[in-house]
């Protein structure tokens, strides 16, 4: 009875000593965890294929929506471009990848880090037992002493410290998963527009193809005319050349497409020549004009884009070490204990005796430290200024990159019509040239020039239509991963590696 009134003295004592810190901790107050960021009032480029401009509204209005790029979701966004060849090229790349490997690494330190955090809250127990054989004094006899107990101790969070370091990495694991589908997303947009850029290339090449086999055919009826005398040698030379220059152009584009073959195989790790059997038994083809067509874009995609979030995360961590800088100022209050056994035996008699404790119940008052502690909270709110503006400027530029893609794709939209005009045009100009010339109504100059013309023209369309497929990847990627109505409306989990 009296232990424990003089227990309950010492910690009333305590209690009391530590109230004007309790107080003094209550009107200090931490940095707000959410900031706000937000984007214009509508995109000022227009959606292609849409009459309306998406309204936007604040970033902050879905800023706490988990990151919606799951591996399903991914999937069936690259779907809708009708190449099943793609998606399973993107999923091989998304499973050899260092990135996303590194980026799951990170999640499982992230989550490591929670955890210990986390365990802080929370009591210690340990347990110990130990064996001894000893004579200390001539007047009493050897013996053995084993004991063992259950060592237990506990810091009361007064101030909030630990509570905030756990907040700070549970936000950092949060931005770790954010960096997994970043990783995943990049992964997909690289393999995509590298895929584009060999099917443009296959194009191309057939392009090449037909232009070579033109001239070597002009070529060869010119030698034959000009060994019958009825053409001049300059002419003759003129073809050769040109059919010369046309071959060497199909062994240029020809080794672009195998650059571009063994640049999928370095990012998806399927076998060479399994990747070009597969290629040859899909279509080489584009992305058709329908499939780029966006019907909407809200301003709140951009809360999906893992840097965004992770960024967002960020000062959600830093507010958290902000507070646990400034709990570090105040008095630090544990409590341990420990219940245990022991059993001496001597002379071949044993003795058992318990043994426990409760306390001590230590106060700890931080009283000089040169100026430490308050330096470690000018360096946490220093490293929180640091992310809310690293967070803001991430807005801002996923605002921009959004822009500049639909800008992209809007030119290359409206170019579309006039590129394909263009061609006709010219492939009927060569072709009428052609015939004129084998009527012997046009120089073999201005057959050349017309047949130069239409292949600058056709190359000119197949880069253009490369250029709007990289757009699209472009706002793609720029929208987080993809972008559907549905998966805005709702807040899924997010994909767990």
């Amino acid at each position: 009875m009296g232990r424990s009134f003089l227990f309950n003295r010492a910690a009333s004592m305590i209690a009391c000593a530590c109230m004007p810190f309790w107080l003094a901790a209550c009107a200090t107050q931490t940095p707000p965890a959410n900031v706000s960021a937000t984007v214009p009032a509508q995109w000022h480029a227009a959606l292609p294929g849409a009459e309306n401009r998406a309204a936007s509204q604040s970033i902050d209005d879905a800023a706490h929506l988990p990151h919606n790029g799951t591996l399903t979701d991914l999937s069936q966004w690259w779907q809708q471009v009708g190449d099943p060849l793609l998606v399973e090229l993107i999923e091989a790349a998304e499973a050899v990848s260092p990135s996303v490997a590194s980026a799951k690494s990170r999640i499982e330190q992230a989550r490591a880090i929670r955890v210990s955090a986390g365990a802080a809250l929370l009591p210690t127990l340990d347990a110990s037992v130990s064996a001894s054989r000893s004579s200390e004094q001539p007047s009493l006899p050897m013996g053995d002493l084993v004991q063992g107990g259950l060592t237990s101790s506990w810091e009361i969070d007064l101030f909030g410290r630990n509570r905030a370091s756990r907040d700070g990495a549970q936000a950092r694991l949060e931005g770790a998963q954010a960096g997994w589908h970043n990783a995943r997303v990049s992964v997909a947009a690289e393999v995509a527009n590298q895929y584009f850029s060999l099917r443009a290339c296959e194009k191309l090449v057939v392009i090449t193809l037909a232009d070579a086999a033109s001239r070597a055919e002009t070529s060869r009826l010119i030698q034959l005319s000009a060994a019958a005398g009825f053409q001049a040698p300059a002419t003759a030379g003129l073809a050769r050349a040109s059919a010369a220059e046309g071959h060497g152009r199909t062994i240029q584009q020809r080794a672009q497409c195998d650059l571009d073959i063994k640049a999928l195989v370095a990012l998806t790790a399927v076998p060479e020549p399994d990747l070009r059997k597969k290629l040859a038994e899909t279509p080489a083809d584009l992305p058709q004009a329908a499939t780029i067509s966006i019907a909407s874009l809200p301003a709140r995609t951009l809360a999906q884009r893992p840097d965004v979030f992770s960024a967002e995360r960020e000062v959600a961590a830093a507010s958290a070490e902000v507070g646990s800088a400034q709990a570090q100022r105040y008095p630090r209050l544990s409590l341990s204990g420990s219940i245990g056994a022991a059993s001496f035996r001597t002379a071949g008699a044993s003795t058992n005796f318990p043994t426990w404790t409760i306390g001590p119940l230590a106060l700890t008052l931080p009283l000089f430290d040169g100026g430490t502690r308050r330096a470690n909270v000018g360096a946490a709110q220093a490293r929180y200024e640091e992310a809310v503006a690293n967070y803001r400027g991430n807005v801002r530029q996923a605002v921009r990159e959004v822009e500049e893609a639909l800008v992209n794709l809007q030119s290359t939209g409206a170019r579309s019509e006039d590129a394909l005009v263009a061609v006709d045009g010219y492939r009927t100009s060569f072709n009428g040239t052609e015939a004129r010339y084998q009527s012997g109504l046009a120089s073999l100059l201005e057959l050349e020039d017309t047949r130069r013309t239409r292949l600058a023209a056709e190359i000119a369309l197949v880069t253009l239509q490369r250029e709007r497929i990289a757009a699209w990847v472009a706002l793609y990627r720029a929208a987080g991963g993809g972008w559907t109505t549905a998966s805005l409306a709702t807040t899924a989990s997010s994909a767990q590696p």
